[in-house]
């Protein structure tokens, strides 16, 4: 695993065509912005091992009054906190 420090505002280019953004700070929190091709999904990870469950079938322990995850990306491929500026 790769470990790199970022301030605020600066990036790190993954590959040719992802660019990943320290957008804030806030206490223990940090925000980042993705930068990518549509093709490429961008997922928290909690989100990303439901979508593996409901793959492979098992049930996602959510309940019918749960909401869906938010998506503000045109493409619908991002989060609000991880969409691209």
């Amino acid at each position: 695993m790769l470990v790199l420090s970022r301030k605020q505002e600066e990036s790190i280019v993954i590959g040719s065509n992802v660019v990943v953004k320290v957008v804030a700070i806030r206490g223990n929190s940090v925000q980042l912005a993705f930068e990518a091709p549509p093709e490429v999904t961008i997922h928290r990870s909690e989100v990303h091992a439901r979508i593996q469950a409901q793959r492979r079938g098992e049930p996602s322990g959510r309940t019918p009054n749960d909401a869906p995850p938010r998506r503000s990306a045109p493409t619908g491929r991002a989060e609000p906190a991880l969409a691209a500026r």
